[in-house]
């Protein structure tokens, strides 16, 4: 059967924290879904867990990325290797709520190309999480939303539903962080193509320890911040760019291969 949802979860070395939460993920979709947990390296300590829940459900599977190392590079191979019309971006961590998956999806069946998980509308919160993280995105998701009217008060949140036909004409350029959400949505405003939100409840991580490095991944969400306020491009136009970007992005991708261990 062919998957109406595609479950992308970047990994970095959980190990076995990560079972508790695929669990979840597989006991609340309801949708005909693939659980595709996207590793750097075959030897992350993830990989065996992984496989030994796939042996049981078919619907999980170990994904090797090969663009490059870090999680938007492990994103990016995630969505480009979703067999379904919809992929769900969440997190390995426990922090996003697994049951509002099939919601976020339906959201991009009924036609939006990026259905965000919102912790900034009402019936929102963010539980937890570093003091500057939260101001910084509490701020960007404000004044996206009033002065960019990009669709979701929550755009930073990694935590989304995607039109993968869409990510594929438009191309995802980032290569470092999470700043794919904030990205894709830029994108969506641009051309402007419907976005929506859900409010959610995200919790400070409950399983292992955060690979979030905010000094490094800030330069490239202020990138895609102030490319949201841009004029509006044609499809001919973003096709275009992306034309023009994906040398660079292949690029840095083989950068990144070549920079990992043997």
């Amino acid at each position: 059967m062919t998957p109406r949802v595609s479950v992308v979860i970047p990994v970095y070395n959980e190990g076995p924290e990560v079972v508790r939460h695929l669990e979840r993920i597989l006991r609340e979709v309801l949708l005909p879904a693939e659980i595709l947990v996207v590793h750097d390296m075959p030897e992350d300590t993830t990989v065996p867990y992984v496989e030994e829940l796939a042996r049981t459900d078919p619907r999980v599977r170990a994904v090797l990325n090969t663009y490059g190392r870090g999680p938007a590079n492990a994103i990016r191979f995630g969505i480009d290797a979703a067999r379904a019309p919809v992929a769900v971006v969440t997190m390995a961590d426990g922090c996003d709520d697994p049951r509002q998956i099939d919601d976020l999806a339906r959201l991009v069946d009924r036609g939006v190309v990026v259905a965000a998980a919102s912790r900034y509308m009402p019936g929102g919160q963010q539980v937890g999480g570093p003091r500057f993280k939260r101001m910084a995105s509490r701020w960007a998701g404000k004044t996206l939303s009033m002065f960019a009217r990009v669709g979701t008060r929550d755009a930073t949140n990694s935590f989304k539903a995607y039109d993968t036909d869409f990510v594929r004409e438009v191309g995802i350029e980032s290569n470092t962080g999470f700043e794919i959400g904030i990205e894709l949505t830029a994108k969506a405003t641009r051309l402007r193509r419907p976005v929506a939100e859900i409010p959610t409840i995200w919790l400070d991580r409950q399983l292992g320890e955060s690979h979030f490095d905010v000094g490094r991944f800030m330069p490239s969400y202020l990138r895609w911040y102030f490319f949201a306020f841009g004029r509006r491009v044609s499809d001919e136009q973003m096709a275009a760019r992306w034309a023009e970007k994906r040398p660079a992005a292949s690029l840095a991708a083989a950068r990144d291969r070549e920079d990992t261990p043997a």
